[in-house]
């Protein structure tokens, strides 16, 4: 199934969020490109995050010495799920924004360290989503650089898409590849690996999706710690499921790519495309699931239409043992 999702409209004033990508070739571009976007804010007394891998914060830092307007963070205490992203920048954000000051971030994704092609495609997902969650934070712009020096032109489409703005030759401009008034589309997802399980489901059945789930977990080698987390998550979103997705739905459960999945299938509907992704209110009612399902697995994905219902596919990675010496 191919799943869109209708972009939302920019902030009160008709600014929005400022999103960039800068494609780079080689340390000097990677250089001229942040540096110059850093001495932009700071000559605007504006403060800035930035969110690299240890390789690029470290030629950064060398530059910059220890300017306290900079901010350092480690995205790898998020975890490898994009879908706790969101929340993360929210906050490093917020707490550097003092009020109403400007913001600037800088936001580096590690795409060679993605361990599967459905992190890949998540991964992507996020980029296109924060044009959505921030689109009211008009004082807020990111940077986003991305090493092209492969030179896989369909990786830097698609990541262009997802991004209002390009930064060439130390200018902004508008990025035609943008999806502007568009809607995005998911890659579709690949069906189940055989040998799978499956369970049809109902009201009453959470035991046996719990025990179904991690029996199966347990075979396909996910740690013993980790499986009361997993079974914390399917029970959440099968309890969604029977709730909002007419009573009944499928389960499905296989390994692929050194991590198991269960895959939940029913025929409701997600209208709310940030749903799981933003931290819940204390005082809201509902709306917990999705985000512990984010918490707790290695990677969730989501695809919901009305026409065609919902799946939520949990993933949860598998140590991979060591090769055998010789």
């Amino acid at each position: 199934m191919t799943t869109t999702v209708p972009p939302k409209p920019s902030g009160p004033h008709g600014e929005p969020f400022r999103h960039e990508l800068y494609p780079y070739r080689g340390e000097q571009e990677f250089l001229s490109g942040t540096l110059g976007f850093i001495h932009e804010a700071l000559e605007d007394g504006e403060a800035v995050v930035v969110a690299l891998p240890s390789d690029k914060a470290s030629l950064l830092r060398r530059e910059l010495a220890d300017d306290p307007a900079v901010t350092y963070v480690d995205t790898t205490t998020a975890g490898p799920n994009p879908g706790r992203l969101v929340a993360a920048w929210t906050t490093w954000m917020q707490d550097r924004s003092e009020g109403d000051r400007p913001v600037r971030a800088i936001s580096e994704t590690a795409w060679r360290q993605a361990r599967s092609a459905a992190q890949l495609s998540e991964l992507r997902y996020h980029e296109w989503l924060l044009n959505r969650a921030f689109a009211r934070s008009s004082t807020w712009s990111m940077l986003c650089p991305y090493d092209a020096a492969d030179e896989d032109r369909d990786a830097l489409t698609s990541l262009s898409r997802c991004h209002p703005l390009i930064r060439r030759d130390g200018r902004q401009a508008a990025n035609e590849d943008y999806l502007a008034g568009e809607e995005y589309g998911f890659e579709d997802l690949p069906g189940p690996c055989d040998p799978f399980q499956e369970l049809h489901y109902t009201h009453g059945d959470l035991a046996a999706i719990r025990s179904k789930v991690s029996q199966c977990a347990s075979d396909a080698g996910v740690s013993e710690d980790r499986l009361p987390k997993l079974a914390v998550a399917v029970t959440e979103i099968a309890t969604n499921s029977i709730r909002h997705g007419g009573g009944r739905g499928t389960l499905r459960t296989w390994s692929r790519d050194a991590a198991f999945l269960c895959e939940f299938r029913d025929s409701g509907y997600i209208s709310d495309v940030m749903a799981g992704r933003t931290r819940p209110d204390a005082a809201q009612i509902g709306g917990r699931g999705l985000w512990l399902a984010h918490q707790l697995c290695d990677l969730v994905e989501i695809r919901s239409t009305p026409t065609h219902g919902t799946t939520v596919r949990l993933h949860m990675n598998v140590p991979q043992q060591a090769p055998p010496r010789t």
